[in-house]
Order: C-alpha cells, then structure tokens, then sequence
C-alpha cells in the first residue's frame, strides 16, 4: 500500500525546477503566437511574504490614456510559467478589451524565492491576493473591477483566494485541481489514513536528509520519453508540456523537478475549508473527459448563493483547456467578466 501511495504521490507531481534564464524585454518568450492587438509589458510586485514576484501584463492596443479599465490576474496550472497557459489567456482576454497580468507563482520562473520549486497552499493564494495589490494602483485599471482566472492547480487557489480577498469581484477556476486534496488523499481519494502516515514519515525522514546535505531532493517529473503504459492524463501532460506545443525551459513541468517535501504543507493545510462563504460570482470550468472533472463538481457542490456556474466542455480533457482554443470557452469566461465588473 505504501509503494502505491508513493506512486500515486511522484505521479501528482509531474513537475520540476524553474530555469532562472530571464528573457530579453523585447524578445518573444511565449509559447503561443503574439497577437499585434495587445501590448505587454513586464511587471514585478511584492507579496505579502516580501517575495518578488514576475508578471507579463498584456495591455489592448486600443487602451485609451485616463481611462479606466477592468482587470484580471491569471496564473496556472500547477507546474508551469506564466509564458504558457496563463499567458495565452491574458493575451486572448486582452484582446477582448481586459488589462490582464499573468504572473509566476513564488519560487518559481522567474518570480524569487529560495529555495527555489516549493509550493505552499498559502503562499500561493497570497500571490493572488497580491497580483490584486499591483492591479489595484495601476493607473488604467479600475480598482472595483479586478477579478482573477486561475488554472489546474491555481484554480484551487484562486477559489481559496474568493474565499478571503473581497476586492476579488469574479473568479474563473478552469479545469481546477485541488493540490491539496490530491496530495493527501491521492487521485480519486485512494490514500487511506494509514499509507498517509507512512508517506508523511518518508517526507520528514527526506527533510532531516536535506538539512544534512545541504541541498533538496527532487520529486519525479515527466519522463523525457513515454513507454507507452502511462496513464492517459500522464500522456496528455507529456503532450503539453514535453513538446513543441508547449515546452518552456522555466516551467517545472517542461524543465525540472518539484522539491519532494514541498508536499508537506499541501498535505497538511486544506483550501476551500470556507468555499461556501464565497460570495464572489464564479465561474467553474472543466472538459468532459478530464481525469480531474471531480474536483470541479466537488468544489462546486460547496458553493452557495446565486451567480455560481460550473460549465463542463464536451468532447475535452483536462490539457485541453491549457491552449486548445477550439476547446476554451472564451466567449463565455468575457462574458461573465464583463457582467461581473462593471
């Protein structure tokens, strides 16, 4: 049973270590094509933690000087950089007419952060919270009017952040993973009370052995090369991530490892402990065939009073949702931003 926990652990972190290489200002870093109707520019910011943190903001080229504009921060999924998925929808949501701001979480791509590839459900909910301090007294962005759109795993976090940021007026949670659920309890909560515990031994054992040496032990990540017996959503990941389509030498899906005890704080530190006091609109999004659809209708199932939506995508899987733009529902994720922050 604990072989299998640690199996069902390494295979929820297929992620790994940040390439600290930064872009140059004028060079195109993304892994999706430029739009000429947006401008972007990059950001740095504070955390409440004192970490700085490193956004694109994607600006429409239409943006009138004086004028006030709603905005959104967007970042996820789990794992990756903000020249990913997160980045492709800040790009597709400026063009339709948003300020938006894709961001690295804290200790990964090129936002700060020692040591380097850790995650913390709180930390993580604060960069949130804290991509809304920049956005807040930015000169063309309306401070009434900022929501946030999170991604795989920062969906959850971007739920977690609804729950206590009340300048968040709307919140998009697409194809959502509950990192801390997933963490304690394995997919499809397969991780009994027992093998939790010998999973915990093993992950304080390696801290001892990371204070001796100095350095930290790193989780399994993607294989450079599939055998072909994977799991499916093994292979969709290795589809995104270890390919053309969207490798990025910063992201720790693409390029490294998670740090094996950054589980220890997901494990022990549940989110969406007050999802129903959300009274924050939002929107839930998730494909049909996704591995992960449950977490969507679970987290959906604690929501409470009215302007909450879960829309599930027909025909889509769990990656499909990171950069499939025939899959992405973003005639729907305008308008509910657009009815929401004005």
């Amino acid at each position: 049973m604990f072989r299998a926990t640690i199996i069902v652990f390494l295979l929820i972190f297929i992620v790994g270590v940040s390439n600290m290489s930064f872009a140059k200002e004028n060079s195109w870093d993304k892994v999706f094509e430029k739009s000429d109707k947006v401008e972007v520019k990059k950001v740095r910011f504070k955390n409440r933690f004192g970490i700085t943190l490193a956004g694109d903001m994607y600006l429409p080229k239409d943006l009138k000087k004086g004028e006030k504009y709603p905005a959104i921060a967007i970042s996820g999924p789990f794992g990756a950089v903000k020249e990913q998925a997160s980045g492709l929808y800040a790009q597709t949501l400026a063009q339709r007419g948003f300020i938006t701001l894709a961001f690295d979480p804290s200790y990964t791509g090129e936002s700060e952060g020692a040591p380097r590839d850790v995650a913390s459900p709180d930390i993580n909910t604060e960069d949130f919270s804290a991509a809304v301090d920049f956005l807040s007294n930015e000169e063309n962005v309306d401070a009434e009017k900022i929501g946030i759109l999170g991604i795989c795993g920062f969906g959850g976090f971007a739920l977690n952040a609804a729950q206590i940021d009340t300048r968040i007026k709307a919140a998009v949670a697409s194809t959502m993973y509950d990192m801390t659920r997933v963490s304690a309890f394995g997919y499809n909560d397969t991780i009994d009370e027992d093998a939790r515990y010998e999973l915990k031994k093993s992950l304080n054992e390696q801290r001892t052995k990371d204070f001796k040496n100095g350095t930290y032990a790193k989780a399994q990540g993607l294989p450079d090369k599939l055998k072909g017996d994977e799991p499916q959503f093994v292979k969709d990941y290795w589809d995104y991530y270890k390919t053309k389509r969207g490798f990025h030498k910063n992201s720790i899906n693409s390029n490294g490892k998670w740090n094996t005890t950054s589980t220890l704080s997901l494990i022990n530190l549940p989110i969406l402990a007050y999802a129903n006091e959300i009274r924050t609109p939002i929107l839930m999004i998730h494909g049909e065939n996704a591995h992960s659809r449950y977490f969507s209708e679970d987290a959906f199932k604690k929501l409470k009073g009215e302007n909450k939506e879960l829309l599930i995508v027909k025909d889509a899987n769990h990656v499909d949702l990171y950069d499939n733009l025939d899959k992405i529902p973003f005639d729907k994720i305008e308008l509910f931003f657009k009815e929401n922050l004005k």
